[in-house]
């Protein structure tokens, strides 16, 4: 009985295997929108303790950063797909926000960034002023 083997199966079944590591990399996937006034960012960190997240915001630079604490186990590993250790996001922020103004809260694994627009950036009505005048009348003379 004849068996077939392909050299190039167990290269793409490792290459598969790093590009999924690399996938599975913690990140910390976002949503942004705008809620009239203010920007709103909703961070998802679930598992992470709340007392290691960092938030700072440093010329116009927004850091988030945060840890995972790794589950140990007395028992063998049979799948472990949750990552563990530090993740970190960076976003640079326009001109335009109030910065010092910024204010967070994590509620059920989500973080979540208020960032007002700062008084300056926010659109405003300029009112046209007219003269109602009165006509003039122009005489013809002789």
């Amino acid at each position: 009985m004849a068996t077939y083997w392909d050299p190039f199966q167990e290269m793409d079944r490792l290459f598969g295997s790093l590009a999924l590591n690399n996938r599975n990399a913690p990140t910390m996937p976002m949503d942004l929108f705008r809620e009239g006034d203010h920007y709103v960012l909703a961070v998802d960190l679930p598992g992470i303790d709340p007392g290691s997240i960092d938030v700072s915001c440093e010329d116009r630079t927004l850091t988030i950063r945060a840890e995972r604490t790794p589950r140990s186990a007395e028992g063998q590993w049979l799948l472990r797909e949750r990552q563990s250790g530090t993740v970190a996001r960076q976003l640079t922020l326009g001109r335009g926000l109030a910065l010092d103004q910024i204010s967070a809260s994590y509620a059920d694994g989500v973080l979540t960034l208020t960032i007002p627009v700062s008084e300056e950036a926010r659109p405003r009505r300029i009112e046209v002023s007219h003269s109602a005048g009165t006509p003039t009348a122009i005489e013809a003379g002789s």
